[in-house]
């Protein structure tokens, strides 16, 4: 089984790295946080032109008909990047879900969806900024809903706005779907491993910060990082991150189908265990940044903040860390019978 990145992967990473690394990404998300939409707008545009947001969408319908893989590179970026919106939703689980062209289409050329699967994900996430809002009924149906009737949720991540669903919110005309066991697990598994991916690029990001941090704040006449306690807590983090990595490389392999060469791929099991693991990672990644950089680290005008708060928002976005484990864990009972 291949794990390694293919060539045309990096282009694309470094790609999209340039694109986010200029295109003031930050700003946006303050703005999105303050209900304001245009800066994260013109992100968002920036990503379709690039194809970001047709990756999983057939060529057919506009999109670039990319694999598991190309999501994988492109929701590491995203995380690292902290982009703002319904970036899992939009890219990842609506292509997934819908079978008509039209929405489809748009979705490939920059417009923003999002969508509620109750009662797992019941909130339709950035409803007041999306373009194309759906929800998933309890017969299995993928149905078109309205605009927000209320204001937001609250969130411990301000960038991750929540819309309840309403019943009078959603249209009688409805998309075709499928069987309700098939909605569900493709939702799922598509909203969990982008999930996966969004954590591990911030648990990336927040690590590269912390150590720049390190190397520039000094206590007694020498840099922090020259420490041996920071130097082990970085690395502890390091390595979590790096573990991780394989597991979401593994699971966009299953994914795709892909030549296994005799490994037992699964997957339902392969996702929910890179769930596990990046969000672990990311988890541990926050937490340790938070120690390292000190009191200005909870502060709301400091950057960190906005990675921090959105790893743990991500914890438990389409599956809890407990669901996923026992997903793992079913899996290996099993195996072993």
């Amino acid at each position: 089984m291949r794990f390694a990145p293919s060539q045309e992967n990096e282009a694309f990473a470094e790609s999209l790295d340039d694109l986010l690394s200029g295109a003031g990404v930050v700003a946006a998300a303050r703005a999105w946080a303050d209900g304001d939409s245009g800066p994260g707008r013109k992100v968002w545009a920036a990503l379709a032109d690039l194809g970001v947001t047709g990756l999983a969408i057939a060529e057919e319908h506009g999109g670039v008909g990319g694999d598991a893989v190309d999501l994988a590179v492109a929701f590491q970026a995203l995380g690292y990047h902290g982009v703002p919106g319904p970036v899992v939703e939009s890219i990842a689980v609506l292509p997934a879900l819908l079978g008509e062209a039209a929405p489809l289409r748009a979705l490939a050329e920059g417009a923003i969806g999002t969508v509620a699967l109750p009662p797992r994900t019941p909130f339709l996430l950035d409803a007041d900024a999306a373009d194309l809002r759906f929800v998933v009924g309890s017969d299995g149906a993928v149905a078109e809903a309205g605009a927000p009737s209320s204001g937001p949720l609250g969130s411990v991540d301000r960038t991750r706005r929540l819309f309840p669903v309403e019943l009078n919110d959603v249209s009688e005309e409805e998309t075709p779907g499928g069987t309700l066991q098939n909605i569900v697990q493709s939702a799922e598994g598509a909203g969990a491993f982008a999930v996966a991916g969004q954590l591990l690029g911030a648990g990336r990001r927040l690590l590269d910060d912390t150590v720049e941090y390190a190397k520039a704040r000094a206590q007694y006449g020498k840099a922090i990082g020259e420490y041996q306690a920071i130097k082990h807590l970085l690395a502890d983090v390091a390595t979590r991150l790096e573990l991780a990595a394989p597991l979401l490389s593994g699971a966009a392999v299953a994914l795709t189908g892909g030549d296994s060469r005799g490994v037992d791929l699964d997957p339902v099991r392969d996702v929910a265990a890179a769930r596990v693991a990046a969000a672990d990672a990311a988890y541990l990644a926050a937490r340790t940044a938070l120690q390292v950089h000190g009191a200005i680290g909870y502060t709301a005008e400091y950057d960190l903040g906005l990675w921090i708060t959105k790893v743990r928002a991500l914890q438990s976005a389409w599956g809890t860390q407990a669901e996923h484990r026992a997903t793992v864990l079913d899996a290996i009972r099993k195996a072993a019978r």
